[in-house]
């Protein structure tokens, strides 16, 4: 994890110094953003928990989802990501929640969208959210691609930018 492991570093560093911590609900990047964050020393002091989301099943299982709140939204959408990273946030008392959704590859989704695409979300003192597409139906590479998106926009919001 040599690749993530610097975003990582830097988004706990900042997390532990603002005494704020993060709660992730990821699903296309198959805990790599957790990962990332739990690597480093001393997480335990920000990183409250998270999950891969994977299913419908464990959706509503690990975060407490009703069915009527992703009801009119489609999957990955930021809008769906936002949703996410909300319930990811208000489930585990956390200040920040982080939202991740989308189709690795190596072929779409059946929502429609092709293979290295995913809407990133971030709720807490700041919200942002975003759709990537790499353009690749390469699985591994894309689930790295929309992990590194996650930690770049968590550093940017904890850095103000």
């Amino acid at each position: 994890m040599p690749d993530l492991a610097p975003l990582g570093r830097r988004a706990g560093e900042m997390l532990k110094a603002r005494r704020e911590t993060i709660a992730i609900a990821e699903s296309s990047a198959g805990g790599l953003i957790a990962a990332a964050l739990l690597a480093q020393p001393g997480a335990s002091a920000y990183f409250l928990g998270g999950g891969v989301l994977y299913t419908y099943a464990s959706r509503q299982i690990l975060l407490g989802l009703p069915e009527e709140a992703f009801k009119e939204v489609r999957p990955s959408t930021e809008e769906y990501a936002r949703r996410l990273a909300r319930f990811a946030r208000d489930r585990l008392g956390a200040t920040w929640g982080l939202g991740e959704t989308g189709a690795a590859g190596p072929s779409g989704n059946r929502y429609g969208d092709p293979p290295g695409h995913a809407a990133i979300a971030l709720s807490g003192p700041a919200e942002r959210s975003l759709t990537i597409e790499t353009r690749s139906a390469d699985r591994e590479a894309n689930m790295w691609a929309f992990a590194r998106a996650a930690l770049e926009m968590l550093e940017g919001a904890l850095e103000g930018r």
